[in-house]
């Protein structure tokens, strides 16, 4: 028996690594620059209040897609799902940098039937098939997220930092996995392979349980989806970025989201 569109929508939802506006999605490493010929790295992943504290629920990882140094896929290992938090390992065993990445995508589709108002969220391919012919007041939205991090194993390389020209993207001017405390490091935002400008981005730092005041900042990316940052203290920094387009004129809205996290060393 088929479930009613309205189950499917709201499962759909808690299987996609986006958490509601007040919840934060993070996927944090054990480390992110390590020595050596091969080391191993664990990293939790997690919808949270506050960043790195698991407190809310576990992240869905069925969208990971982690990039080796030379642009091959490796794979996680001990993955296991908790009730605040997913983990997993991964064995680095090339020199240089890894893009370890959530990515999720597809459409959510509000419609009319009979005077009701439903919902469907999907992939794009099956939209046909789920939309009843005399659905009418058909809204269309595109979503993609990216929540992603950087281990690096050796010196630090730039190959598999490449954008892949869907969503918000970070393409690296300073490196994300050579800041340090106190310096300035610059970044640019993509969308959809162009330059994201104007675009508000939320820096924090994590530790927030054992403080009165979160440590946040923001900036706005210029014409170029540049911005710089100096970082204050040490530590482990997560960074958003969204932009929500509505539908007009018989065009889709779009959604996209970024979460990366990055830390700076001392």
């Amino acid at each position: 028996m088929k479930k009613p569109l309205a189950i499917l929508a709201a499962l759909a939802t808690l299987a996609l690594p986006m958490s509601a506006q007040a919840h934060r999605a993070w996927l944090a490493p054990t480390s992110t620059v390590l020595s050596g010929t091969d080391a191993w790295v664990g990293f939790d992943a997690a919808m949270s209040n506050g960043v790195f504290i698991a407190d809310h629920a576990a992240m869905n990882l069925a969208g990971l897609v982690i990039t080796a140094p030379d642009g091959s896929t490796a794979e996680a290992e001990n993955m296991m799902r908790a009730r605040y938090r997913s983990t997993f390992d991964l064995h680095l065993t090339q020199p240089g940098t890894y893009r370890v990445a959530n990515v999720m995508g597809g459409l959510m589709v509000s419609y009319k039937q009979g005077g009701e108002t439903k919902r469907w969220r999907g992939a794009e391919a099956e939209m046909a098939a789920n939309i009843p012919a005399d659905a009418t007041e058909v809204t269309v939205t595109r979503s993609d997220s990216r929540i992603e991090t950087f281990v690096t194993l050796g010196a630090p390389t730039t190959d598999a930092l490449q954008p892949t020209g869907q969503g918000i993207e970070l393409a690296p001017v300073s490196h994300p996995n050579d800041l340090v405390a106190g310096e300035a490091a610059t970044f640019k935002l993509l969308r959809d392979g162009q330059p994201a400008a104007d675009l508000e981005v939320t820096i924090a730092r994590g530790g927030t349980r054992y403080r009165d005041n979160p440590d946040e900042m923001t900036v706005r990316t210029d014409a170029d989806g540049a911005f710089t940052v100096t970082w204050p203290e040490p530590g482990m920094y997560w960074v958003n970025a969204s932009v929500r387009t509505p539908a007009a004129d018989g065009r889709p809205g779009a959604s996209a989201q970024y979460n990366g996290v990055m830390e700076v060393l001392p």
